[in-house]
């Protein structure tokens, strides 16, 4: 266990690269296969495939170069957690496996879940996350798009996770691997049969049950909000699961004509000609 958890410690910069261009180019050949959108689901999708990938690229290179900052605020909590016996570890004595299983729970909960909960509740943050929901297209990319701000926010609080738990750094940066297979996994464009992914979804996070949280108008905007586990919305009450080719993308209170702007993306948390209602 020690040594495995030790191989994501030490990952090379090259390994992360290499598994999120692995996974955005496994997506994007199951989307070309088992596509889910239909006309009515994107009805702004008057362009090319890779062009909306190179709009949701660029969100991937500005939030990259911020977690490079993060990253360094990492080693630092991790260092005054082991030195000064900080958090909810250090109050028992576990296997290392259930250590494990807990932080994972525990990063997906207040990480995750809330963090979002949170972005769609204080209307400064749902500014900020309007730029992920002004997507027409969902895709695998669709989960690189981000406003650098409300990454850094999200990053903050799974720092406030690890001061809170005094997780060993290791179990953190297992946990973004498997965030990062979720991310893509939630939002690309396949369509898995019915069955299959309405009983995933009674544990994990499917396509179809994320389509309806990037649905453009209340109430489903406000639904499952879960990144890996669905528990969270099961419990909370914030679980839907209907017809997805009912969902139809994007957001209703921005110009959907110029979700691939990203000059426009970044400078709408700020732009008075929104009407900012929820």
């Amino acid at each position: 266990m020690q040594d495995f958890l030790s191989f994501f410690e030490t990952m090379p910069f090259w390994q992360k690269l290499t598994w999120v261009a692995g996974l955005l180019t496994l997506f994007w050949i199951l989307e070309t296969g088992f596509a889910f959108a239909k006309a009515k689901n994107t009805p702004h999708s008057n362009r090319s495939k890779w062009q909306h990938a190179g709009t949701n690229l660029v969100f991937l290179v500005m939030i990259s170069l911020i977690n490079i900052g993060f990253g360094r605020l990492l080693l630092w909590v991790d260092q005054l957690t082991d030195t000064q016996h900080w958090g909810l570890f250090s109050m028992y004595k576990a296997p290392m496996w259930l250590d494990l299983v807990v932080a994972l729970v525990l990063l997906d909960l207040i990480s995750q879940y809330l963090a979002h909960v949170m972005l769609h509740k204080f209307p400064w943050f749902w500014r900020l996350h309007i730029v992920h929901h002004s997507d027409t297209h969902v895709d695998a990319t669709t989960g690189t798009r981000q406003h650098p701000i409300e990454f850094a926010m999200r990053e903050s609080l799974s720092l406030l996770t690890i001061l809170f738990t005094g997780m060993p750094i290791a179990f953190y940066l297992f946990y973004r691997i498997l965030t990062i297979f979720f991310t893509y996994w939630t939002h690309a464009d396949i369509r898995l049969p019915k069955r299959l992914d309405r009983a995933l979804s009674y544990i994990i996070v499917t396509p179809a049950m994320h389509k309806f949280h990037h649905h453009h108008e209340m109430p489903w905007t406000d639904t499952n909000f879960g990144n890996v586990l669905s528990i969270w919305d099961r419990m909370f009450g914030t679980f839907v699961y209907e017809n997805a080719d009912d969902v139809v993308y994007g957001v209703d209170i921005i110009d959907n004509d110029r979700n691939n702007d990203v000059l426009y993306q970044l400078k709408a948390p700020w732009n008075r000609h929104i009407k900012w209602k929820k």
